[in-house]
């Protein structure tokens, strides 16, 4: 093969990755598949699409191999194809914080990414819930729960708080994460118990961030937080 076609074939073949990236919904989906893996009415539903529509987007993935899918009886479940593809998604957004100013203004527009020194990085959180100092608060649904979390994790979905409140301590501070930077299940959280007299906060990251083990761009001005990450294990 000569050169040119060479190079024409090989940039063709990584086109499709950047083809199928080409599409706010695909982009969510592998948002929410990066919490876990799910079927395809629950991927409809999350997204807001018809359950015909969401599977045309997700053949669309599929066949860039940016997920993988497995039947169960008459049901279709997906997954990201493998941690390549959840760096990918996180640099992706990491990239798209850093240049788009858009990006910053969105995320204040819902009051995110303004945490300055009320945060908790989960390198730090980590090493507070190891030496028993903080609960850790897992307000994911509790499928994303389930499928996987942080060590130690407490699951309590943000939509289940008010009526559990007697089950959180009051003498131990209280961390809680979401799906990552961009969610809002953790504010709310917050919100919700610190309304109540909990001394609570929020991690920086999300469940994501932690598994593809990236520290992204913030979506605000203030400098980072680094706290006792650099002595965390």
């Amino acid at each position: 093969m000569a050169d040119r076609d060479f190079k024409a074939a090989l940039y063709g073949e990584f086109s499709r990755i950047g083809a199928a990236l080409a599409s706010e919904r695909r982009l969510e989906m592998l948002d929410v598949l990066a919490q876990a893996p799910r079927y395809v009415d629950a991927i409809a539903a999350e997204t807001g699409l018809s359950v015909a529509n969401a599977s045309q987007h997700l053949q669309v993935l599929k066949d860039a191999r940016l997920v993988a899918s497995e039947r169960h009886g008459t049901r279709v479940r997906y997954r990201l194809a493998d941690e390549a593809v959840l760096r990918l998604w996180l640099a992706l957004r990491d990239v798209g914080a850093s240049r788009l100013q858009e990006v910053a203004a969105l995320a204040r527009s819902r009051n995110l990414g303004e945490f300055g020194g009320d945060a908790t990085t989960l390198d730090e959180l980590r090493r507070l819930h190891a030496a028993g100092e903080v609960v850790v608060l897992d307000v994911r649904p509790r499928e994303e729960f389930e499928y996987a979390h942080l060590d130690g994790a407490l699951s309590m979905p943000v939509d289940e708080i008010a009526e559990r409140l007697d089950e959180l301590p009051r003498d131990r501070p209280i961390v809680a994460y979401c799906r990552g930077v961009y969610c809002t299940f953790a504010e709310e959280a917050v919100s919700l118990l610190r309304a109540h007299g909990f001394q609570v906060s929020r991690t920086e990251d999300g469940w994501a961030e932690w598994l593809g083990g990236q520290r992204l761009t913030r979506p605000r001005a203030t400098p980072r937080r680094r706290g006792a990450a650099a002595s965390a294990p």
